[in-house]
C-alpha cells in the first residue's frame, strides 16, 4: 500500500483507509491500493470496509492527470472503471464509510459498494461530471441506474446534482446516515455482522447472477464509450 492508504484485517473484516491529507483524489496509486485490498480481502476476510479521512471520502479522479490531456484522462478513467467493477462484483460484501465529500468517482465508489453508511456532516455527494464539462461514462450511468432511486436518476446524472448526506440517502447513494462520531462503530458493526452472516459460495453465485452481465457489458463497451471522454470544457 502507498502512504495515502492503510490496510488491516480486524476480526475478520478488512479495512482500507484512504487519506492523502487533502481531498482523497483518486490516481493510479489509490486504484492499485483498492485492487490489492480486494485481492487480500477475498482471501482472508469476510467483508471489506472502505473509509476516508474526516470530512473527505473522495473528491474523485486526480484532475492533475486529466490536465495531461485526453489520452491520459481516458487511461485513468478506464483503470478506474475496472476497479469499480471489481468492487461491484467483489466476492465479499463491501461496506463504504462515507466520511464526507464523495464526488464523481468518489460517488461511483459508493454506488459500487453493497452497504453505504454516511456521516451526518456538511458534505456534497454526487456525480458532478457534467458540471465539469465531461460526459458521465457508461459505468457511472449504469451504477446510478442500478443503485439510485429512479425518481432521482436524471437529476443525479444529466443534471449533475450534488446532495447533502441526508439527500444522498434519499437518492440512493447512502443507505443510512449517522452522527460523525458514530460512523466507525456503525460501519464495523455492520461489516462484522455481514462477515458472520453471509456464506461466501452462495454470495458469489448470487453476485454473478445479479451483476455479471452488467459488468461484462460495461467492460466490453468501455473503450468505445471513453472515446468521447476528454479534457475539461
Amino acid at each position: 500500500m502507498t502512504s495515502k492508504t492503510s490496510y488491516e484485517v480486524v476480526d475478520g473484516v478488512a479495512v482500507l483507509r484512504l487519506d492523502d491529507g487533502k481531498a482523497n483524489a483518486v490516481g493510479y496509486d489509490t486504484l492499485a491500493a483498492i485492487d490489492a485490498a480486494l485481492d487480500d480481502a477475498e482471501q482472508s476476510a469476510g467483508a471489506l470496509v472502505i473509509t476516508g479521512r474526516e470530512g473527505r471520502f473522495s473528491a474523485g479522479f486526480d484532475l492533475g492527470v486529466f490536465e495531461e490531456g485526453p489520452q491520459a484522462t481516458r487511461a485513468l478513467v478506464a483503470t478506474g472503471a475496472h476497479t469499480a467493477m471489481r468492487l461491484y462484483g467483489a466476492a465479499v460484501p463491501v461496506v463504504a464509510a462515507c466520511t464526507g465529500h464523495a464526488l464523481a468517482f468518489g460517488a461511483i465508489m459508493l454506488l459500487s459498494s453493497d452497504v453505504r453508511i454516511g456521516a451526518d456532516v456538511e458534505a456534497k455527494i454526487g456525480l458532478i461530471e457534467v458540471s465539469l464539462g465531461m460526459p458521465l461514462p457508461i459505468f457511472g450511468i449504469e451504477m446510478a441506474r442500478d443503485r439510485l432511486s429512479p425518481r432521482h436518476f436524471t437529476a443525479a446524472t444529466a443534471l449533475a446534482t450534488a446532495y447533502s448526506p441526508r439527500g444522498a440517502a434519499e437518492a440512493g447513494y447512502l443507505d443510512e446516515v449517522v452522527p460523525a462520531d458514530e460512523l466507525h462503530d456503525a460501519t464495523m458493526q455492520r461489516a462484522t455482522a455481514l462477515a458472520a452472516h453471509v456464506r461466501r459460495t452462495a454470495f458469489g453465485l448470487t453476485r454473478r447472477t445479479a451483476r455479471q452481465k452488467t459488468i461484462d457489458r460495461i467492460l466490453s463497451t468501455l473503450d468505445e464509450d471513453l472515446e468521447n471522454f476528454g479534457v475539461l470544457e
